[in-house]
């Protein structure tokens, strides 16, 4: 199994690295041809605006969509969660539209109100999931096609829709590998 992280900015490495414990081939992706023969693709937490321009620059926008919409698992967290929206309440940047949902950036304050909190989600099991939360988005509205898997304050910060899979939060950014395991049973078709 091969993932790829898309590694022009942003939370990339920690990705990666989780990726390797689990005993899964993953590699940085900085480039388009790079995303082929892939089994999976993480977007990962970082500046959204940064990212999306990044993607249109480096010509990775149309390719990553055409792959998702062809049913590559792709998995966003954070900033990718906003990537992947169907619609992103603020004009920039201008998401992929392969997930239907609507995304408020920015949702739970700026830098300084970053928090860590538990957050339930069932298909990881009975233990409560660390939820590292930094300008993190939220869903503000999804389609009937869109499972949430996880809310906080009633709000949607967990999504899966088919084989695309979206968090608020940043996994990577905590010693509990089960949302990767998770995405990975997803690739594997065990999920």
């Amino acid at each position: 199994m091969r993932i790829g992280v898309l590694a022009l900015q942003g939370a990339f490495a920690e990705h990666i690295a989780i990726l390797r414990q689990l005993e899964v081939e993953a590699m940085p992706i900085r480039l388009p041809q790079e995303l082929k023969n892939l089994d999976g693709l993480i977007i990962p937490g970082g500046e959204s605006t940064s990212i999306g321009k990044l993607m249109l620059d480096y010509q990775f926008r149309d390719e990553i969509g055409t792959l998702a919409q062809h049913e590559l698992p792709v998995w966003g967290t954070c900033a990718g969660m906003i990537l992947l929206a169907g619609k992103n309440q603020h004009a920039s940047p201008e998401p992929l539209g392969v997930m239907a949902i609507t995304v408020r950036r920015n949702a739970f304050g700026r830098q300084r109100e970053s928090f860590v909190t538990e957050l339930a989600i069932p298909v990881l099991g009975e233990k409560p999931f660390p939820g590292v939360f930094i300008r993190a988005p939220l869903i503000e509205s999804a389609n009937r096609n869109v499972e949430i898997l996880a809310r906080l304050d009633n709000a949607g910060v967990a999504a899966r829709q088919g084989k695309l899979l979206a968090t608020a939060f940043h996994p990577e950014l905590t010693n509990d590998f089960r949302f990767h395991q998770y995405f990975i049973d997803i690739i594997a078709g065990r999920r």
